[in-house]
């Protein structure tokens, strides 16, 4: 049961953090496309597509706890943990790999990037350190 915890937080942390990004960052702000390589009808596709696997990633995950609960074995300490591991995960991967790697899109675009970069990778590693943190914690408890 335990991994079936860690898989609902990951899961659950991924698709709010995309969903988040995809809100805020995409939509109310209009600071980029999940893809911005094309036209700007390819970058709304882009984000349509972005925001479904969010949104699946998140109701998957809540179908995994409803799981977890029925056989009362959802450890909702052990999973917060997941959450923050799968949304930082999720961001680090996203200011790193898609940012810089893949060069699918920036932050924002005609500003001073760097301050940029720097938050969004702090922030990103700050949750999985606070994850790993509470996921460990939480299994020391039970030695």
């Amino acid at each position: 049961m335990e991994k079936q915890n860690v898989w609902a937080g990951l899961l659950f942390g991924l698709g709010v953090a995309a969903f988040i990004d995809e809100t805020v960052f995409h939509q109310l702000l209009h600071w980029h496309h999940f893809y911005d390589k094309s036209t700007m009808a390819i970058g709304l596709v882009s984000d349509g597509l972005f925001h479904a696997v969010s949104w699946f990633a998140t109701v998957g995950s809540l179908f995994l706890v409803a799981d977890l609960r029925r056989r009362q074995a959802w450890q909702p300490k052990h999973w917060a943990g997941a959450v923050l591991l799968g949304a930082g995960g999720f961001n680090f991967y996203d200011g790193t790999i898609q940012h810089k790697v893949m060069r699918l899109h920036q932050i924002r675009y005609n500003v001073e990037i760097l301050p940029y970069d720097i938050l969004w990778n702090v922030a990103a590693v700050s949750a999985i350190a606070l994850g790993l943190y509470l996921m460990k914690r939480r299994e020391a408890a039970y030695e």
